[in-house]
């Protein structure tokens, strides 16, 4: 490990200059999984919400959060994505819950890397699925967001190995 590049000589934050940096083709994969009561986890399953189809609306929000990711924490950049997928499976856990993987993985071809977005992606379908099941339980746990993968740039390839 380096110095940490997002501090100047004073220890202020500020934003690292990627200007010089080759572009080279970057991917990251993160997931993540939020758990819910199996009442809400059957509802949701079965497409009875009443705030209506919860992995599809899920799905989109992470897409756009990826996106946004940028506005969203102070320091990344903005980065042309040339793919975001955000897949949602529902996992039975027993007769008492139930929960939601969520993995994402993200594109692009530029300066800096997609891991940050990869996670947004994650974290704000997780919290899609909070929101559109919260009617039935506001007991829901959001966890395990990590990220799995990366690929591309200077610091080269990473896979979570645990």
């Amino acid at each position: 490990m380096g110095a940490l590049t997002h501090l100047n000589a004073a220890g202020e934050a500020r934003m690292v200059d990627v200007g010089a940096k080759d572009d080279t083709r970057r991917v990251a994969e993160a997931r993540g999984r939020i758990t819910l009561s199996r009442a809400a986890f059957d509802a949701l399953v079965a497409g009875q919400l009443k705030k209506g189809d919860a992995l599809g609306a899920a799905r989109i929000a992470g897409i756009m959060a990826a996106k946004r990711t940028s506005d969203l924490i102070p320091l990344c950049h903005p980065i042309t994505l040339t793919r975001v997928e955000v897949t949602l499976t529902p996992v039975p856990i027993d007769d008492v819950t139930g929960a939601v993987e969520i993995v994402s993985r993200v594109e692009c071809v530029g300066k800096t890397g997609v891991e940050m977005e990869a996670l947004t992606a994650v974290s704000v379908a997780a919290l899609t699925v909070y929101d559109m099941a919260k009617a039935l339980d506001r007991g829901m746990r959001i966890d395990g967001i990590e990220l799995l993968s990366k690929s591309g740039g200077k610091s080269g390839d990473y896979r979570r190995t645990a």
